[in-house]
């Protein structure tokens, strides 16, 4: 009984009170005082005590975590997910910029311009602690368990992967709309090995590959693009 009301409050934070402390965080003007690194630093460890948050979960309810999808796939169909998922990852994202380019999808909040890192060693902590925490943690919490759970709730399928990408999207509304709406798309477009396959090891990766190349090459180049259109 227990394990299972723990299980309904942790769905209670992932849908409410994420979303709640993403938005509350985008609002704090103050942020932009804070050291770069810092910023990285509790990005990752708020991550990593959800996913460990969810772990109790999990093991409370099932008992392993095969359950929520963290089981092997074969080593072909994992290749050619995680290929096709990073491409069409990359490909949204070079729409959304060529969009963003032409005032047709809404500009990137400051909060993200603020998270892109400049340094090499802004970089290396992008690549060996933000997209691998990223990968891990939010595919763990919202492509296992959420998804699970909401597919056991809701009507079909379909149903839990809508509603798990929306989840998704608003825990990151810190990053203004563009960025919630990046989010829920690419939740969704995570979320479908999950439902195919049944495993999240070709999501993980092709998250990590995504947020890696997202943080130091694809932003800091729209930004000296923007910077030149503005010398132009």
């Amino acid at each position: 009984m227990l394990a299972k009301i723990a299980g309904i409050f942790f769905i209670l934070l992932l849908v409410a009170g994420v979303p709640t402390l993403s938005f509350l965080t985008a609002r704090q003007s103050q942020i932009r005082l804070v050291p770069r690194r810092a910023l990285y630093l509790s990005a990752v460890l708020s991550q990593w005590v959800l996913a460990a948050l969810g772990v109790v979960v999990v093991l409370a309810n099932f008992g392993n975590f095969a359950a929520v999808s963290l089981r092997p796939i074969a080593g072909p169909i994992f290749l050619r997910w995680t290929v096709a998922l990073c491409l069409g990852a990359l490909a949204f994202q070079g729409i959304l910029m060529v969009c963003e380019h032409y005032g047709w999808w809404p500009a990137e909040s400051e909060t993200v311009r603020l998270l892109l890192p400049e340094t090499r060693q802004e970089k290396l902590w992008c690549v060996l602690l933000v997209a691998p925490t990223a990968a891990l943690c939010e595919e763990f919490v919202y492509r296992g368990y959420l998804l699970t759970q909401l597919s056991a709730w809701l009507p079909s399928r379909e149903w839990a992967w809508g509603a798990s990408a929306l989840v998704f999207g608003l825990a990151h509304t810190y990053q203004g709309c563009s960025g919630a709406l990046r989010a829920a798309v690419l939740g969704a477009l995570f979320a479908y090995p999950v439902l195919a396959w049944g495993s999240l090891y070709p999501s993980m990766a092709a998250h990590f590959i995504y947020d890696a190349l997202a943080l130091i090459w694809l932003g800091p180049y729209l930004l000296k693009l923007e910077s030149r259109g503005e010398e132009g």
